[in-house]
């Protein structure tokens, strides 16, 4: 085992300037979900370099790709994330996902029929509210997987991530347009409907249960201040400790936006923009394999309280098999996630540093996997316990 994790570090270190190289790239073509064809197309060539069988627009989906090297009995899964957030670019370090997740498995490419495992590095578009690796996971790009995978930049490095469930839709009201002041009982207001919406959300959340969550923006208000609108638009997420309580959550939400309707004479539809995010589910055996891993590279673990919070479809992949997501710590000079601040830190050094230290855990772990007879049986033989509590 040592001498295999010695060459997978050869293997990463021998990369790491390209591996650096294809971070700033895909943080620099900043592009959001379901448009990521230059990163997606990066990640793709870069593993097809590295003499992986790649097949490109996989499940019906442009800029999703399968990415395979090996052929073992045990499938391990490396998921990479490429999409940006609109308006504010990487904030959320897919940069670093993505090529950690290239990393990895171009290492255990190098050891793979040794350890007798087959990768997949699974190139998942629209983490950020598209559900890209829910679709994927319906439409078969996860089926034969025993494990997986991926590694998240955050300014806290935790073994995992506590997740909570979402839902992610679009509100739209209907009114009627009229001159808002020579002629305003003619018109119907479609803003006043999502004002008293958000007004009733506002006030339900006296009564909300523990890591429930309502947040949203309104993306049209009006024409001009003189015209009664006649249609806004809104985009909101639902966010609750599990998908059971989120149905309950999302029931209320929903009649808030019917009071909207009603009280202003306005019609009110809603859009899904994604299958609903599951909670998640990690297999605490990988997670401590990789933990140790990532310490032995130097990564520490500092004691944190939890932090249940955030969303990732990587959490419906969890519900289906083994699991994990961990964090690690990128220098933020004090800023988080989804911040203008941690956008630029996810292109210094220490996340560079992030790039080579994730790709080379994560490959450890793998071996790891491949290795340890207990850890290998269970996931061949498929883990009754997580499939039974789903």
């Amino acid at each position: 085992m040592t001498r295999v994790k010695d060459e997978l570090q050869r293997q990463v270190d021998g990369r790491r300037q390209a591996l650096t190289a294809l971070s700033h790239r895909v943080h620099e073509a900043n592009e959001i979900r379901f448009e990521e064809r230059r990163s997606s197309e990066l990640v793709a060539s870069a593993l097809a370099g590295a003499g992986f069988e790649v097949e490109h627009g996989v499940c019906g989906l442009e800029t999703a790709f399968v990415a395979t090297a090996g052929t073992g009995p045990l499938t391990i899964g490396i998921c990479a994330e490429y999409d940006a957030l609109p308006g504010i670019g990487h904030a959320c370090g897919h940069n670093i996902i993505a090529a950690a997740a290239a990393g990895a498995g171009m290492a255990l490419a190098h050891v793979a029929d040794e350890l007798g495992v087959t990768v997949r590095v699974l190139g998942t578009p629209a983490e950020e509210s598209g559900g890209g690796k829910i679709l994927m996971l319906d439409r078969g790009a996860f089926d034969g997987v025993h494990a997986a995978m991926m590694v998240h930049p955050s300014p806290e490095e935790r073994p995992h991530a506590d997740c909570l469930a979402v839902a992610h839709f679009r509100v739209h009201y209907r009114g009627r347009e009229a001159h808002a002041s020579a002629y305003p009982e003619r018109g119907v207001n479609a803003a006043d409907a999502l004002t008293v919406a958000q007004v009733a959300i506002g006030l339900l959340r006296q009564h909300f249960e523990p890591y429930d969550q309502v947040h949203g923006i309104v993306t049209k208000g009006g024409e001009a201040p003189n015209i009664v609108p006649a249609h806004t638009t809104a985009r909101f997420y639902v966010r609750a400790r599990d998908l059971q309580a989120l149905e309950r959550l999302r029931a209320r939400v929903d009649r808030c936006f019917e009071a909207g309707a009603l009280a202003t004479g306005a019609t009110v539809t809603q859009e899904e923009e994604s299958p609903p995010y599951s909670e998640f589910t990690p297999d605490p055996e990988i997670g401590d394999l990789y933990r140790r891993n990532a310490e032995a590279l130097g990564r520490t673990f500092p004691d944190l309280p939890p932090r249940k919070g955030g969303s990732t479809d990587m959490a419906n992949v969890s519900l289906r098999m083994p699991a994990i997501h961990p964090m690690i710590h990128i220098e933020a000079k004090g800023a988080s996630n989804h911040q203008p601040e941690f956008t630029a830190a996810c292109v210094t050094a220490s996340a560079d540093r992030a790039v080579r230290d994730g790709a080379l855990a994560m490959a450890m772990t793998v071996a790891d996997l491949a290795t340890v007879g207990s850890v290998r049986d269970r996931l061949l033989a498929g883990s009754t316990d997580h499939s039974r509590r789903h």
